[in-house]
């Protein structure tokens, strides 16, 4: 017999199959149809290269040893190659979202607005009161 266990799947596996999904979600069209997916060259370096002033080469180069220092060890030299192009190509990204300015009495750039208004459901814990009787004088 089998057990209620043996259907369940285990959380990990709950986020691998979520995140393959959302990922085929967020293909083109026309990968999703192709039979064989042309590999990427990893030495393609990007059309058009990014020129850095020196704050930002350092805190590029900062980064990659860091990330080198927790866990270089697991990286092939492609792989390490692959982490400098990403680090570099993202410098740029986060260059211009520092520089915009922002003062300490900013509120947040998003909110969390519902999209349709809810009734207020009564709580359960809160009985409406009975009337209580006026006191009787005779």
């Amino acid at each position: 017999m089998g057990t209620e266990k043996d259907h369940a799947i285990s959380r990990r596996e709950f986020a691998r199959r979520a995140a393959m999904v959302s990922a085929a979600s967020l293909a083109p069209a026309n990968l999703l149809g192709a039979d064989v997916l042309p590999a990427a060259p990893q030495t393609q370096q990007p059309p058009n290269p990014t020129n850095l002033s020196p704050e930002s080469q350092a805190e590029v180069e900062s980064r990659v040893q860091a990330i080198l220092g927790e866990y270089g060890g697991r990286f092939s030299e492609a792989q390490k190659t692959d982490l400098r192009r990403l680090c570099k190509e993202a410098q740029p990204v986060l260059d211009r979202l520092r520089a915009y300015p922002v003062e300490n009495g900013d509120g947040p750039a998003l909110y969390l607005r519902p999209l349709m208004e809810r009734e207020k459901k009564p709580s359960p814990m809160t009985a409406p009161r009975k009337p209580t009787a006026a006191p009787k004088n005779s």
